[in-house]
């Protein structure tokens, strides 16, 4: 229950801050027991990062795990503040970024480097952001580099684990079986069939990617290539101390050099990231229109500016890999289809996406439930990868149409997964000018150029 009421096609209400909307559970909104019991299990995709934190970045299990904690903590901001989206990571930007942080020694060097991503990503959300940029920004990028990047980003990805010396090789039954879970679950077809006429496999789909998780480390207890828990119990005390000692206050800001070398990866981050916001944007468009009780009201440089003060809050206090994104697709598109059942059976957009954010923090105070996904980390890590890669593959190709746009998607991709952020996108603007342009020096879009893209932007407007 709430204090506050909300009539019939009106807000929810809220106390304003400025442009924001500032809401409390049970104040302004109810708690929901279906996110309640949701988060409980999702939060593991959480504890998933840790396994970077502690390998690439050579941070101790405690400081990330200290991270982990302050990350959901924030997450539960932009949907406090006004925005409608569960927050997340910008995962598909996190192959491109162990290529990066692979260049630099695990430890304050390789942690510095972070930081300076992180920065460099939050000052452009903040930019974009004041002067209402962002969209202008990513219509002038040409399709063949949006594609560049998330093909790119996806072949990082599944590379990272089938190589030599990955974890298939290391626990190949385990991650076989969970990666081809997960995929099912997520993109086939005859599951879509069985979820249609199943409430049973729709609960299961709600859940994402957790349930080949589950799945996956019961085979791996059972095949012996993960040893099996030791439960603690109590409630979880972040470790402060060593917290602070991976914040820039102890192992020193970045350089100015190293500030500039982190550019491109902040630049791929973004256009991912406002992707994922289009991505949000149509999920909660959907919902409204299906719910005229609630009038669901933000607008994109909100979206921004939280991104950018959560981002801004990691670099200077919890370094995370994963970016502090502005959405997390699967709880979002979990909330917006429960949300279209009803009012009885959520009240709003706002106390679903709420309640989800802080059953996970939740449950990461519960040292049992910590202690017994700890020696699973790995392999939720390398699920999440290989979900990532398959699906950055299928987006970045629906971008492009002619024979040129996809040469040149390909092969940047194929340099951006091998060499980092800042190799593929010069090789992408190099090729998109040598092979797209009829006039190189123009900056107007050629004929065939311009009618390919208003034909993609009737297609998205048609999907929207």
């Amino acid at each position: 229950m709430s204090i506050f009421k909300r009539k019939d096609g009106e807000i929810q209400p809220y106390w304003p801050i400025g442009k924001y909307q500032l809401r409390l559970p049970f104040i302004h909104y109810r708690l929901e027991t279906p996110e309640l019991i949701q988060g409980v299990v999702i939060f593991t995709i959480g504890l998933s990062m840790i396994e970077i934190m502690r390998t690439v970045l050579g941070m101790s299990y405690e400081a990330a795990l200290a991270i982990v904690i302050l990350h959901l903590i924030l997450m539960v901001l932009p949907s406090t503040l006004g925005v409608p989206f569960v927050s997340g990571f910008i995962t598909p930007v996190l192959p491109v970024l162990i290529v990066f942080l692979g260049k630099f020694e695990p430890g304050p060097e390789a942690v510095r480097a972070l930081i300076a991503v992180q920065f460099v990503t939050a000052l452009i959300f903040f930019l974009l952001g004041v002067t209402g940029l962002g969209q202008k920004v990513i219509k002038i990028l040409p399709n063949s580099l949006k594609a560049g990047i998330l093909i790119g980003a996806g072949i990082g990805a599944i590379m990272g684990e089938i190589q030599e010396g990955g974890r298939l090789a290391a626990t190949p039954i385990t991650l076989t079986i969970g990666g081809m879970l997960c995929l099912y679950i997520m993109f086939s077809l005859h599951f879509k069939k069985l979820y249609a006429h199943n409430r049973f496999f729709k609960k299961i789909a709600n859940f994402g990617i957790v349930p080949a998780i589950l799945i996956a480390m019961v085979v791996g207890w059972i095949v012996g290539e993960y040893s099996m828990p030791q439960v603690q119990w109590g409630i979880t005390i972040p470790n402060i101390a060593e917290l602070w000692n991976v914040t820039p206050f102890v192992v020193g800001f970045p350089s100015l050099s190293l500030l500039i070398s982190a550019i491109p990866t902040g630049i791929l981050a973004y256009i991912i990231a406002y992707g994922d916001i289009i991505v949000g944007e149509n999920i909660v468009r959907r919902a409204n229109e299906a719910r005229k009780d609630e009038k669901i009201q933000y607008d994109m440089n909100q979206v921004h500016m939280v991104t950018a003060v959560r981002g801004f809050l990691h670099s200077f206090f919890a370094p995370h890999p994963g970016l502090a994104g502005p959405l997390f697709s699967a709880g979002t598109a979990s909330v917006a289809e429960r949300y279209t059942f009803g009012r009885k059976a959520m009240d709003s957009i706002f106390s679903g996406s709420n309640s989800l954010v802080i059953s996970m923090i939740c449950a990461l105070f519960v040292l049992p439930l910590v202690t017994f996904f700890q020696p699973i980390l790995p392999v939720a890590y390398s699920i999440t990868l290989i979900l990532t890669g398959y699906l950055c593959v299928t987006l970045g190709v629906k971008q492009v149409n002619t024979e040129e746009e996809i040469g040149v998607a390909v092969v940047m991709a194929v340099v951006l997964a091998l060499y980092g952020a800042a190799y593929g996108l010069m090789i992408g603007m190099v090729l998109y000018f040598l092979i797209q342009r009829k006039n190189l020096l123009s900056l107007k879009k050629d004929g065939m150029e311009k009618a390919v893209t208003e034909k993609q932007e009737e297609k998205a407007e048609q999907i929207s």
